[in-house]
Protein backbone atom coordinates (compact mmCIF):
# COMPACT_ATOMS: atom_id res chain seq x y z
CA UNK A 1 0.00 0.00 0.00
CA UNK A 2 2.81 2.33 0.96
CA UNK A 3 4.27 1.63 -2.26
CA UNK A 4 1.14 2.45 -4.51
CA UNK A 5 0.74 5.82 -2.09
CA UNK A 6 4.55 6.69 -3.51
CA UNK A 7 3.76 6.18 -6.94
CA UNK A 8 0.92 8.02 -6.91
CA UNK A 9 2.31 10.64 -5.04
CA UNK A 10 5.13 10.91 -7.70
CA UNK A 11 2.95 10.73 -10.68
CA UNK A 12 1.11 13.77 -9.28
CA UNK A 13 4.25 15.58 -8.88
CA UNK A 14 5.53 15.28 -12.42
CA UNK A 15 1.79 15.77 -13.98
CA UNK A 16 1.61 19.12 -11.41
CA UNK A 17 4.92 20.53 -12.52
CA UNK A 18 5.54 22.43 -15.15
CA UNK A 19 8.30 20.27 -17.13
CA UNK A 20 5.96 17.40 -16.45
CA UNK A 21 2.73 19.11 -17.90
CA UNK A 22 4.55 18.40 -21.43
CA UNK A 23 4.69 22.02 -22.72
CA UNK A 24 8.38 23.68 -22.53
CA UNK A 25 9.22 26.83 -23.76
CA UNK A 26 12.26 26.37 -26.35
CA UNK A 27 14.31 30.32 -25.74
CA UNK A 28 16.86 30.24 -28.71
CA UNK A 29 19.26 33.39 -28.31
CA UNK A 30 21.63 34.15 -30.97
CA UNK A 31 24.04 36.99 -30.05
CA UNK A 32 25.96 37.23 -33.85
CA UNK A 33 22.24 38.55 -34.63
CA UNK A 34 21.18 40.01 -32.02
CA UNK A 35 17.71 37.51 -32.28
CA UNK A 36 15.58 35.96 -29.54
CA UNK A 37 13.39 33.13 -30.93
CA UNK A 38 11.01 31.50 -28.79
CA UNK A 39 8.63 28.29 -29.05
CA UNK A 40 6.44 26.91 -27.01
CA UNK A 41 5.11 23.64 -27.33
CA UNK A 42 1.63 24.67 -27.00
CA UNK A 43 1.94 26.92 -30.16
CA UNK A 44 3.32 30.04 -29.19
CA UNK A 45 6.20 31.41 -31.07
CA UNK A 46 8.46 34.68 -31.41
CA UNK A 47 11.39 36.64 -32.59
CA UNK A 48 12.44 39.58 -30.34
CA UNK A 49 15.04 41.97 -30.86
CA UNK A 50 17.70 41.63 -28.05
CA UNK A 51 20.69 42.98 -26.49
CA UNK A 52 23.18 41.13 -24.58
CA UNK A 53 26.66 41.80 -23.31
CA UNK A 54 28.90 44.40 -24.98
CA UNK A 55 32.63 44.83 -25.30
CA UNK A 56 34.42 43.68 -21.56
CA UNK A 57 30.46 42.01 -20.64
CA UNK A 58 30.23 39.56 -22.69
CA UNK A 59 26.69 37.03 -22.39
CA UNK A 60 27.76 33.68 -21.66
CA UNK A 61 27.04 31.01 -24.20
CA UNK A 62 25.44 27.15 -23.58
CA UNK A 63 22.63 25.70 -22.65
CA UNK A 64 20.89 26.16 -19.86
CA UNK A 65 17.53 26.19 -17.06
CA UNK A 66 16.03 28.94 -15.40
CA UNK A 67 17.38 28.99 -11.91
CA UNK A 68 15.06 31.93 -10.46
CA UNK A 69 12.43 34.17 -11.50
CA UNK A 70 11.59 37.52 -10.12
CA UNK A 71 8.55 40.18 -11.36
CA UNK A 72 10.75 42.84 -10.52
CA UNK A 73 15.08 42.66 -9.15
CA UNK A 74 17.28 46.21 -9.22
CA UNK A 75 20.83 45.95 -9.92
CA UNK A 76 22.69 47.37 -6.80
CA UNK A 77 25.37 47.04 -9.18
CA UNK A 78 24.30 49.15 -12.05
CA UNK A 79 22.90 51.85 -10.24
CA UNK A 80 20.14 49.87 -9.14
CA UNK A 81 19.20 49.68 -12.95
CA UNK A 82 15.20 48.30 -12.73
CA UNK A 83 15.33 44.50 -14.36
CA UNK A 84 11.94 43.63 -15.07
CA UNK A 85 10.46 39.86 -15.36
CA UNK A 86 13.99 38.17 -14.95
CA UNK A 87 14.54 35.33 -15.86
CA UNK A 88 17.96 34.17 -14.05
CA UNK A 89 19.69 31.01 -15.64
CA UNK A 90 22.90 31.92 -13.87
CA UNK A 91 23.33 33.79 -10.73
CA UNK A 92 24.60 36.72 -12.26
CA UNK A 93 22.98 36.42 -15.70
CA UNK A 94 19.23 37.01 -16.57
CA UNK A 95 17.13 37.45 -19.16
CA UNK A 96 14.98 41.15 -18.23
CA UNK A 97 13.00 44.05 -19.60
CA UNK A 98 14.88 46.96 -20.61
CA UNK A 99 14.00 50.57 -20.77
CA UNK A 100 16.43 51.10 -23.22
CA UNK A 101 14.51 49.57 -26.72
CA UNK A 102 16.74 52.13 -28.65
CA UNK A 103 19.74 49.83 -27.83
CA UNK A 104 17.62 46.50 -28.74
CA UNK A 105 19.61 44.75 -31.92
CA UNK A 106 22.79 45.25 -30.40
CA UNK A 107 25.56 44.29 -27.83
CA UNK A 108 24.81 47.13 -24.84
CA UNK A 109 24.71 45.50 -21.68
CA UNK A 110 26.63 44.16 -18.90
CA UNK A 111 25.82 40.08 -19.70
CA UNK A 112 22.38 39.79 -19.37
CA UNK A 113 20.05 39.41 -22.36
CA UNK A 114 17.42 42.33 -22.33
CA UNK A 115 14.20 42.71 -23.97
CA UNK A 116 11.33 45.12 -24.53
CA UNK A 117 9.42 45.24 -21.28
CA UNK A 118 6.33 43.66 -23.22
CA UNK A 119 8.31 41.18 -24.76
CA UNK A 120 9.77 40.39 -21.12
CA UNK A 121 6.41 39.85 -19.49
CA UNK A 122 4.80 37.41 -22.44
CA UNK A 123 8.15 35.65 -21.59
CA UNK A 124 8.26 35.66 -17.95
CA UNK A 125 4.92 34.34 -18.16
CA UNK A 126 5.25 31.56 -20.66
CA UNK A 127 8.33 30.49 -18.51
CA UNK A 128 6.41 30.31 -15.27
CA UNK A 129 3.91 28.47 -16.37
CA UNK A 130 5.82 25.73 -18.82
CA UNK A 131 9.07 25.94 -17.75
CA UNK A 132 12.08 26.26 -20.54
CA UNK A 133 15.34 25.20 -22.33
CA UNK A 134 17.55 28.07 -22.91
CA UNK A 135 20.45 28.07 -25.69
CA UNK A 136 22.99 30.65 -26.25
CA UNK A 137 25.01 30.68 -29.17
CA UNK A 138 26.90 32.75 -31.74
CA UNK A 139 29.42 35.52 -30.47
CA UNK A 140 29.78 39.44 -31.22
CA UNK A 141 33.16 39.44 -33.39
CA UNK A 142 34.58 36.62 -31.57
CA UNK A 143 33.95 37.49 -27.71
CA UNK A 144 31.98 34.56 -26.83
CA UNK A 145 32.95 33.14 -23.57
CA UNK A 146 32.39 29.77 -22.37
CA UNK A 147 31.97 29.23 -18.69
CA UNK A 148 32.08 26.75 -15.60
CA UNK A 149 28.29 25.49 -15.90
CA UNK A 150 27.97 24.42 -12.11
CA UNK A 151 24.61 26.00 -11.44
CA UNK A 152 23.01 24.59 -15.36
CA UNK A 153 20.80 21.92 -14.65
CA UNK A 154 20.88 19.08 -17.48
CA UNK A 155 17.76 17.24 -17.39
CA UNK A 156 14.11 19.11 -18.54
CA UNK A 157 11.98 16.70 -15.77
CA UNK A 158 15.14 18.59 -12.53
CA UNK A 159 13.49 21.95 -13.13
CA UNK A 160 11.58 23.06 -10.19
CA UNK A 161 9.68 26.42 -10.41
CA UNK A 162 8.27 26.02 -7.96
CA UNK A 163 11.18 26.42 -5.17
CA UNK A 164 11.75 29.74 -7.55
CA UNK A 165 11.53 32.51 -5.62
CA UNK A 166 9.35 34.82 -6.90
CA UNK A 167 9.35 38.27 -4.66
CA UNK A 168 10.69 39.63 -1.71
CA UNK A 169 14.18 37.62 -0.84
CA UNK A 170 17.66 37.94 -2.00
CA UNK A 171 18.81 35.11 -4.08
CA UNK A 172 22.23 36.47 -4.88
CA UNK A 173 24.87 38.80 -3.55
CA UNK A 174 24.30 42.40 -5.61
CA UNK A 175 20.43 41.48 -6.23
CA UNK A 176 18.16 44.40 -4.76
CA UNK A 177 14.64 42.35 -4.69
CA UNK A 178 11.25 44.57 -4.73
CA UNK A 179 7.85 42.74 -4.34
CA UNK A 180 5.32 43.91 -7.25
CA UNK A 181 2.20 46.20 -5.98
CA UNK A 182 -0.51 43.91 -4.32
CA UNK A 183 2.02 41.75 -2.15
Amino acid sequence: MRRVLSLLALAGAAFLSPAGAGAVVRIDIDLSAQRMHVASDSGEEYDWPISSGRKGHVTPDGDFRPIALYPMVHSLKYDNAPMPHSIFFLPDYAIHGTNAVGSLGQPASHGCVRLAPGNAAVLYDMVRSEGATIHIHGDIGGAAMRIVRRHRQDSPDELDLDSAPEYGLKAFPGWDLEPPDGY
